[in-house]
């Protein structure tokens, strides 16, 4: 890491966590971004009225930030199609897993959901595993 922020990074766990919280106490929901997103598409209108603004702030939110600080986001580091694959093994990781890192990593192991916290370090451990292996090859120490 050479852009280490704690401090941006506390802030953000804690708005992302608060975020989490007002949508369960509010709404009694849990804010589950792969959920949310899913059941959006071709829902009826009645079931939008909070799940639109929820998504729109996050499209927005990361607008922002582009605004403010451009220097966060860095360039794509491969390109489309590679991207595009990842993307729709991320959408089949998150029906594998029943949930998203943000339902299970940030709703769950805050009710304490056992099958959260076993999500959670399974997708934790496999990106640890796939970063080791992509920076270092699968033969290395």
């Amino acid at each position: 890491m050479t852009d280490f922020t704690p401090v941006a990074g506390l802030l953000g766990g804690a708005l992302i966590g608060a975020s989490a919280a007002l949508l369960l106490l509010m709404e009694g929901r849990v804010a589950g971004v792969s959920g949310i997103f899913a059941r959006a598409l071709g829902a009826p209108l009645r079931n939008l009225r909070w799940r639109l603004p929820f998504l729109a702030g996050l499209v927005l939110g990361g607008l922002a930030l582009a605004q403010v600080t451009p220097a966060s986001f860095g360039g794509a580091p491969r390109g489309p199609l590679l991207i595009g694959l990842a993307g729709v093994l991320v959408g089949f990781g998150t029906r594998l897993g029943e949930g998203c890192t943000s339902g299970h990593g940030v709703a769950g192991l805050g009710r304490l959901s056992p099958r959260s916290l076993v999500a959670t370090l399974t997708f934790i451990g496999s990106g640890v595993l796939t970063t080791y292996v992509a920076l270092h090859g699968a033969g290395a120490p």
